[in-house]
Order: structure tokens, then C-alpha cells, then sequence
């Protein structure tokens, strides 16, 4: 294994411009010659998009793949990407935002989708007033992966924490406006977690509602990450404040506007979003469904 890391580690020393040659190899071969869950991807994008034809949708499919080889030429790119590099291929839009949380003395919960490329958001750390970064991670079957993916995210003066630790972090912190967590918000509840559902996309979806808990106890500030790919290995982040109804949020009411916004986001931008994730197989284990419209 360590071997193995060693040669990783050299491949992402290589320029991106020659990882895209190895993206555009991966593309041919999941694309033509796999089919890498082909059949999950092109029942995902029907399902989410029954107004598309044949044609549009495969169009998006063919997009996909392409973005999802980019992604992961840029994941392995990003175990050894500079600081400096980082900051010119990821722009940060309304930082302005930070510095408010930062004058009303509140903590941040960022929201963010699996829209490519996730992983690059690291670099906010060096850019906003605040000390201390939290990107929120969860375990995977693979040590090795997790740990790499644990390095990755906690580059830049971030520090990681896993899903099953950061609710109680949250609390125990003081929230005084020096603190974020980034939660990719629209993981899949393990079925045996599956209790409140919404439509999404045009399908009963289980969402993953930790997040809620913090919103309907803690007066913190949640702002939507809104990912744009402006071109290959160049992306755009536009931070959106999420307002609750009332005086503070209801039970489930930030849960429905994320999926609201992240919703929006990939009507514009429907191919680049991990289509290859079988987001919906534990339709049936829903309890609490929200049959109102996000």
C-alpha cells in the first residue's frame, strides 16, 4: 500500500493539463467501452428530468461522464496542489458574507451538493476571517481513502471532522462568529437512518437531516454553496445566504430550501452532478414524507 502511494503522490505532481490526458482516457473507457453505471445514471437523469427528451438526456450523459473523469483527475490533483494554485482555479463569490457572521458573533454552516468539484473548496480557509474550518467527511469501507480524503480536506489550516462527531463539536463550541463547517448536505441516509423524506428532483428522496438539529437549536448563520465549472479545472462558488421564514427556522424548513437551491443549481447545470450515486434506493424506507413543494 505504501508503494501505492507513492506512485499516486508522484501522479499528482504532474500538471493538470497532463492529468487531463488521463481523464479523457478514463472518459473513453467509461463511456464507450464500460459503461460505468450506465443504467443508474441514465434512470437518475430520467427520473429528475421526465420534461427532457431522449436526445437531452443523453446529451447530459455524455457531459457527465466527461465531468465526472475531469473530477477525479482533479481529486488526485488536489493531495499535492498548492495553495496558490488553488485559489486561481476555485473563485470565492460574496465572501462578504464571512465578515458578517463574523460581526454578528455567529458560526457558519455551509451547504454544499455533490456538484464537481467539491473538493477544491478547501482554500476558503486562507480567504475568510474566521480561525477555525471544519470540512465534514464521512467514513468509507476503504481506510486508505478515507485517510487520503481526511489529508485532502484538512490541507490549508482546515480540520476535518467526521459526520458522527461534528453535531456534538458543533454544540460544544462557542458560537461567536470564529467557526465553519461544511457539510455536503445532500448525502444519502444509510436506510437504517432514513426517517424524513422530500420531492426532489421529481422523486421521494430521504434526506439527511443532521444539519435541522443544529438550525432549530442554535442561532447560526447556513449559507448554499453554489458550484459553477466556468471551464475545465477552473470552478466558481457563489455563497448564498440561507433566511429562515420566521424569527429562526423551523423543523425541516433550512433541509427544504437547500434542496430548493441545489435544485435550481442543476436545472442550469445538469451535468455536473454525481449521477453515478444511487441516491434514491432507499425510497421505500421514508417514514416522514414532506409532500410540500420545495
Amino acid at each position: 500500500m505504501n508503494f501505492f502511494i507513492k506512485i499516486l503522490y508522484l501522479i499528482s505532481k504532474l500538471p493538470l493539463k497532463i492529468l487531463y490526458i488521463f481523464s479523457d482516457i478514463i472518459f473513453f473507457l467509461n463511456y464507450y467501452v464500460v459503461g460505468y453505471r450506465k443504467q443508474v445514471i441514465t434512470q437518475n437523469l430520467k427520473n429528475s428530468f421526465p420534461e427532457k427528451s431522449e436526445e437531452e438526456i443523453a446529451a447530459i450523459k455524455k457531459k457527465f461522464y466527461l465531468n465526472f473523469s475531469d473530477y477525479l483527475a482533479e481529486t488526485i490533483k488536489s493531495f499535492t496542489m498548492s495553495e496558490t494554485e488553488t485559489k486561481v482555479r476555485m473563485q470565492h463569490i460574496n465572501q462578504e458574507l464571512f465578515h458578517e457572521a463574523k460581526e454578528e458573533g455567529k458560526n457558519i454552516i455551509l451547504l454544499a451538493g455533490h456538484v464537481f468539484n467539491w473538493e477544491w473548496m478547501n482554500t476558503l480557509a486562507t480567504i475568510v476571517p474566521q480561525t477555525n474550518c471544519h470540512p465534514v467527511y464521512r467514513k468509507v469501507n476503504s481506510t486508505f481513502w478515507e485517510n487520503q480524503m481526511k489529508k485532502v480536506r484538512s490541507k490549508f489550516g482546515n480540520d476535518a471532522l467526521e459526520a458522527n462527531e461534528v453535531v456534538l463539536n458543533i454544540f460544544r463550541a462557542k458560537n461567536n462568529g470564529d467557526s465553519i463547517y461544511l457539510f455536503v448536505a445532500d448525502q444519502t441516509p444509510h436506510f437504517s437512518h432514513v426517517s424524513y423524506g422530500l420531492e426532489f428532483l421529481n422523486q421521494r428522496t430521504p434526506a439527511f437531516i443532521g444539519y435541522d438539529k443544529l438550525a432549530t437549536r442554535m442561532d447560526l448563520i447556513f449559507i448554499y454553496c453554489e458550484m459553477k465549472k466556468v471551464k475545465r479545472g477552473f470552478y466558481q462558488i457563489n455563497y448564498h445566504r440561507v433566511m429562515p421564514d420566521g424569527e429562526k427556522f423551523a423543523k425541516n424548513e433550512v433541509v427544504r430550501k437547500f434542496h430548493k437551491l441545489l435544485e435550481n443549481t442543476l436545472h442550469k447545470r445538469p451535468d455536473n452532478y454525481l449521477w453515478s450515486h444511487r441516491k434514491w434506493k432507499y425510497q421505500d424506507s421514508i417514514k416522514d414524507f414532506d409532500s410540500e413543494k420545495i
